[in-house]
């Protein structure tokens, strides 16, 4: 990945709906090589997806939960079942298996707290768990889908040293 690539990828997070022609005069290039890249870093899978972001609270959907969720159980075979489940649920819109203290984190949108007391009485009832922490989102501070891109590399050559005569 060179720096016109990381250029591209800076622009697309910030718009997806950004011209190919649009995206090429930005970082120099015209349509035809732009699109190319554009479809390479589809097909490497540096470009997940293209999607709108929605604003939850416009949706009717203003409570964030962060459940923290302890198990006494680690099989493969009751992860898998849990996993399953917890993605099959259209209110969790992260899902994490953690190191620490906490085994799974989930990050969770409903409208109010009578919908997250039903999503809590189904997540509960889905198997066993030891212990399911919720915790509420007062304000959102910051939210962005942006990754922090590297910086670009540097353009340095090798340049073979000179033998220098009578050595």
């Amino acid at each position: 990945m060179d720096s016109i690539d990381l250029k591209i990828l800076a622009l697309l997070q910030q718009d997806a709906t950004l011209s190919i022609a649009a995206i090429g005069e930005k970082v120099g290039l015209s349509q035809t090589p732009c699109w190319k890249r554009i479809q390479r870093l589809e097909a490497d899978g540096v470009i997940d997806r293209r999607v709108a972001v929605l604003d939850p609270v416009k949706l009717g959907l203003g409570l964030t939960v962060f459940v923290s969720i302890e198990t006494a159980d680690h099989s493969k075979e009751w992860l898998d079942r849990f996993a399953a489940t917890v993605a099959a649920m259209p209110e969790v819109l992260e899902f994490y298996r953690m190191a620490g203290d906490v085994d799974y984190m989930l990050r969770v949108v409903v409208a109010d707290m009578r919908a997250y007391d039903t999503f809590y009485k189904q997540l509960i009832a889905t198997l066993p768990l030891k212990n399911v922490t919720s915790r509420f989102a007062m304000e959102k501070v910051k939210s962005t889908t942006a990754l922090p891109l590297p910086p670009p590399p540097t353009n340095t050559r090798h340049v073979p040293a000179l033998a220098l005569v009578g050595e």
